[in-house]
């Protein structure tokens, strides 16, 4: 009898086994997206004549997709401490890739490009060169561009106003700011011009308040014949920042020389969007949490949210049994910061003998 039961125990520790086997190969393949960052719509092209390497023109994609995602993920000073980087260094950091829409038109090849990349390998190349990422968040601010003629003293908001007419002509996939721009109300800019010698102090809350955005950013762009002041009042995220540009020798009418400052304008605000989305890959904090293995769902829901919070560098399962499973966790970030983390994902998380818990 008693071999009986031995053998009946073995039986079910084997289907346990068996059964969490089959359940984190699933697991792998599902959530493989999750570890990397996804680089998009990257049109690659070449002259197709004697030498064509479609080899060369697809490493140029990568080169470019990696440019790209470096704009993405950090501030516009730190990409410029990336000057050299090999193709060998960047490929290493690529876990896989597409392309799409291979025609030949004229002699000429075209096709779309889709990279993506190792996220615990790019923010390890990143930490080596002492850069902190940031995470990339979406974000839609309202904008209000004001031009203020300081030899004429006029005041325009919406006519005449090369940055309300221009400012969402270029755009950038990797920008992380949406501009909204506020519709044309003839009250905000008889309001706005009775303050004209005290623009900058103008209460522009009624103004903000119509539409549903509680990011905002307001520019007053002071010009005349000899220079071009722009004052920016940025808030994002409940913090006020104030930024002051002085640009000479630029005349707003020509072409190259509003890009230029629209170009430096949207660098400064992308910056400090991402300063507030900052990862601080210094802070390695090591933690371990531990989940019911008879809960396949709550397993699942588990892996999937640790594999989707950028403040995780990296997780890994510590122990098994047939009671419960221990994951090993390295998290950038406070321990308050990870629970509240949690509770937003509705995780009810408990301490038992110094281990973290999820009922």
């Amino acid at each position: 009898m008693q071999i009986i039961n031995k053998i009946f125990r073995l039986e079910k520790v084997y289907i346990f086994f068996i059964s969490f086997l089959l359940f984190i190969i699933i697991f792998s393949t599902t959530f493989l997206q999750a570890n990397t960052f996804k680089v998009t719509d990257i049109e690659i092209s070449s002259p197709f004549e004697l030498n064509f390497k479609k080899s060369s023109v697809i490493d140029d994609g990568f080169r470019t997709s990696f440019s790209n995602l470096l704009s993405m993920i950090t501030t516009s000073g730190d990409k410029n401490k990336i000057q050299k980087i090999s193709i060998q260094e960047i490929k290493s950091m690529i876990d896989s890739f597409t392309i799409s829409n291979e025609k030949f038109i004229n002699n000429e090849y075209f096709a779309k490009l889709e990279t993506s990349f190792n996220k615990k390998k790019v923010l390890t190349f990143l930490e080596r060169k002492g850069i902190f990422p940031s995470i990339p968040i979406k974000n839609k601010v309202l904008l209000v561009p004001i031009i203020v003629d300081t030899e004429t003293d006029k005041i325009y908001l919406f006519n005449n106003n090369i940055f309300y007419e221009k400012w969402n002509s270029i755009n950038k996939n990797y920008q992380l700011l949406e501009y909204l721009l506020p519709s044309e109300d003839i009250e905000d800019l008889n309001n706005i011009q009775k303050v004209s010698r005290s623009i900058e102090a103008y209460d522009f809350s009624n103004l903000i308040e119509k539409y549903d955005l509680k990011d905002y950013i307001i520019v007053i762009i002071y010009k005349n014949n000899k220079e071009i002041k722009i004052l920016s009042k940025i808030n994002l995220n409940d913090s006020l920042k104030i930024n002051n540009k002085k640009f000479v020798k630029l005349n707003l009418e020509n072409y190259e020389d509003f890009n230029k400052i629209l170009k430096n304008l949207k660098n400064i605000y992308e910056d400090e969007w991402k300063k507030n989305n900052e990862i601080n890959t210094s802070i390695k904090l090591p933690l371990t949490i531990s989940v019911s293995s008879k809960d396949y769902g709550k397993i699942l829901k588990l892996e999937n949210t640790l594999n989707n919070f950028d403040l995780i560098s990296e997780f890994y399962i510590l122990k098994f049994d047939s009671q419960s499973i221990q994951y090993k966790i390295i998290y950038n970030g406070s321990p308050k910061t990870f629970l509240n983390d949690m509770s937003n994902k509705d995780f009810d998380v408990v301490t038992e003998n110094n281990i973290w818990k999820i009922k």
